[in-house]
């Protein structure tokens, strides 16, 4: 479930990058407020999302080697 989360955070880190560059297109808002604030929640959900399916493939390994030393 942890890994399926983490895959999500990062689709969302992507669909936040594709409305940055979108909006560079057709918005006439602050553009730097925009980038910022974009590129701050993309980095954020990219970081999370690709800390949450690192966390659960080293969880499973120990999870493995415990296994295997108790046998």
């Amino acid at each position: 479930m942890e890994k399926e989360f983490g895959k999500w955070l990062m689709d969302i880190a992507k669909y936040v990058v594709t409305a940055i560059v979108l909006s560079s297109f057709f918005g006439e808002a602050n553009k730097a407020t925009v980038y910022i604030v974009g590129l701050l929640i993309s980095g954020v959900t990219l970081y999370l999302g690709l800390q949450m399916i690192k966390g659960k493939s080293e969880s499973e390994r120990n999870n493995e080697n415990t296994n295997n030393l108790n046998n």
